[in-house]
């Protein structure tokens, strides 16, 4: 790990300390500590402060991930399914990472989780906004021996499944956009970023991916082109530790992935249902250069979304879908 990671490992907690005592836990000088401090405020975008004859703290403390807390969140018949579980401090993407580890033959099971993505990365080419320490930045490696059409539905399915662990962990009025959004109040507050390779009759792998704000600042979201919202502007129970979230969120989405393998979309239909708060909604959906507009009708078994057009049904295996009456008012797609 690089010197700047180690020292911020240390101010973690909020606290002042001297340089000497940093110097001395590390191992290295007294000038080193110094630059470590600066790099992480320039490479990490944190703000650590300086106190005369004292030493250095973060302006805010942080929780960061620990494999070991996270591992003893998830109940034994959870772990069975994590077959390796990477931690970064800084890494380009999680996704892309696994995607590079699977054509090295890394496991199904493989669980990437990085404190600070340099090249984070949404749907349709997106940037996914990821300041250090702050949000929750996840991928998962899964192998199945069917070809990758079969893995059309996944989106949904992880989607509720991430929708049913921010319910029960206290977070009022999360709702599913189509078709891996999950909303609060028409503000996005995660995303889902599906990537699949494979033959065509199989086997195939996917790396799901979820970026989830937990506590973002203004600033650190200026770049953001659409209305946005964290856990901690929301959540009626408090903050919710990331390393326990890590754990809910892995232990539900390994069940996903295994369970899509058996038995497909279909027992996840209800619960992506429950969540679905815009059905009956005017929205409008674009793919490529062109634009359809009908009321929101659900989704087919297969996981199409379904647009009411003037009565005729029709049903769209891709695209982008804009809610309009938020647009309408400010709040955005």
């Amino acid at each position: 790990m690089e010197t700047h990671l180690k020292v911020i490992r240390r101010l973690a907690d909020g606290a002042l300390h001297s340089g000497e005592d940093l110097a001395r836990a590390l191992g290295i000088s007294r000038a080193a500590v110094w630059k470590a401090v600066h790099k992480a405020g320039e490479a990490l975008g944190l703000e650590v402060r300086s106190v005369r004859g004292r030493g250095y703290r973060l302006a805010a403390p942080l929780e960061l991930l620990d494999a070991e807390r996270i591992l003893a969140e998830i109940p034994p018949h959870g772990r069975r399914r994590i077959e390796r579980l990477e931690l970064h401090g800084d890494i380009d993407s999680t996704n892309s990472h696994l995607m590079r580890a699977a054509q090295q033959g890394a496991p199904s099971g493989t669980l990437c989780l990085a404190e600070y993505q340099r090249a984070g990365r949404g749907r349709r080419g997106r940037t996914w906004v990821s300041p250090f320490g702050a949000n929750i930045y996840l991928s998962l490696l899964w192998h199945y021996p069917f070809g990758p059409t079969a893995i059309s539905g996944l989106s949904l399915a992880a989607g509720a499944a991430v929708a049913g662990v921010l319910e029960a962990e206290g977070v009022p009025e999360i709702g599913l956009k189509w078709p891996n959004d999950i909303l609060w109040r028409h503000r996005k507050l995660a995303g889902l970023l599906l990537e699949v390779a494979g033959e065509a009759q199989g086997p195939s792998l996917v790396v799901v991916g979820l970026g989830l704000n937990t506590r973002l600042q203004a600033a650190q979201a200026a770049g953001i082109d659409q209305p946005w919202v964290d856990l901690d502007s929301i959540s009626e129970s408090g903050t919710i530790g990331r390393n326990r979230l890590a754990a809910r969120l892995a232990e539900r989405l390994t069940d996903t992935l295994e369970r899509y393998g058996t038995d497909g979309l279909d027992p996840f239909l209800p619960e992506w249902a429950r969540f679905d708060r815009y059905r009956g909604e005017p929205v409008e959906i674009r793919l490529a250069d062109q634009s359809f507009t009908g009321l929101h009708a659900g989704v087919t078994p297969e996981g199409a979304l379904c647009l009411d057009r003037n009565g005729k049904i029709e049903t769209f295996q891709a695209g982008e879908v804009s809610l309009r009456p938020a647009a309408k008012k400010g709040s955005g797609d």
